[in-house]
């Protein structure tokens, strides 16, 4: 596994080199500029505008600028924002830590809540409960997150008041409130309505998913065979149905990377958290090119990462998988 591993790992050089590339021609192709908001200033000169773009190599033909932009980024540069003035490796490694947290617990929340509504349903088949959940997942499923996170605001912010205090249930703002920076609970219920706008979808669809590959498992030879042998009704369900149904979940959810982290761009936006995706929509609406760059080449790596290592665990859950 290690060399497989390593191989992986190599193998991600060039993937990493055409998404840079592709991006790259994509951002600076884009209509409009980076100076765009600059030509309209009456207050700043055209030989003004001519010297910032001297400075940051706008003139340049792009496969130089690419060249240029491909060496900083070996030497861990990603440039300066336009915008802000400030290093963009800086500025992302402030929001980077806030993006995993927030992805890390809505992945977290969604396994914990949907692998066991989904064995649950698996072994009690078209029963009252697995008719509630297949009508709610339905209907988990059918919403688009950034209508539920607006949806979570207006009851939990606007409607519903705390009696006592009267203030609302949940913030709506920010991961802490002034004063209280660092503190455990208070990140954690500023996280409340995020991860639960970016968890329920999920939630939704790996439940039903892991209830159709348990229906399917539990109808194999080996599962009559383990039954047969007077094993625990139990252990025939966690021990041989889940752990080979759980397989092609784990397949499911590095492919839903991608999504998961689409996703938290509009949950970052909707309850201002100060992560990769509000960066990026910031930067989109600036026309902040170096900031753009840096937030999709990180992203992509992420993703990338995370692939290799969910094949990695699917190697380690299922023996027969070999990676000679």
């Amino acid at each position: 596994m290690t060399t497989y591993a390593i191989r992986r790992v190599l193998q991600t050089v060039p993937i990493l080199f055409i998404i840079s590339v592709l991006l790259f021609i994509m951002v600076r192709s884009a209509p409009g500029g980076p100076l765009t908001a600059a030509r309209r200033n009456p207050n700043i000169s055209k030989e003004q505008i001519e010297a910032i773009e001297e400075k940051l190599g706008l003139n340049d033909p792009l496969p130089v600028q690419y060249g240029r932009w491909l060496g900083d980024m070996f030497k861990g540069d990603m440039g300066e924002s336009i915008k802000f003035r400030r290093p963009v490796s800086e500025m992302i490694n402030e929001r980077i830590p806030n993006t995993l947290l927030l992805v890390g617990v809505s992945f977290l929340v969604t396994l914990l809540i949907a692998i066991p509504i989904g064995i649950w349903s698996a072994r009690k088949p078209y029963s009252p409960f697995d008719y509630i959940v297949t009508t709610v997942t339905f209907i988990g499923q059918s919403i688009p997150v950034y209508w539920l996170g607006l949806g979570l605001i207006v009851i939990f912010y606007v409607t519903l008041k705390n009696p006592i205090s009267g203030e609302p249930f949940f913030p709506v703002g920010g991961m802490n409130t002034r004063g209280k920076e660092g503190e455990l609970l208070d990140t954690l219920w500023h996280l409340a309505l995020p991860v639960t706008a970016l968890s329920m979808g999920w939630v939704a669809w790996y439940s039903r998913f892991l209830r159709s590959s348990m229906l399917d498992v539990l109808h194999e030879d080996y599962i009559r065979t383990a039954r047969a042998k007077g094993m625990k009704e139990q252990m025939v369900h966690y021990k041989h149905a889940l752990q080979n149904a759980i397989l092609p979940l784990v397949t499911l959810v590095a492919l839903d990377l991608p999504s998961l982290f689409a996703g938290a761009l509009f949950v970052e936006t909707i309850f201002s958290w100060p992560g990769m995706g509000r960066l990026f929509w910031d930067a989109a609406k600036g026309r902040d090119y170096p900031v753009l760059l840096g937030v999709v080449m990180i992203t992509a790596t992420l993703i990338i990462v995370c692939n290799i290592l969910a094949d990695l665990a699917y190697g380690w859950l299922d023996p027969r998988v070999k990676y000679e």
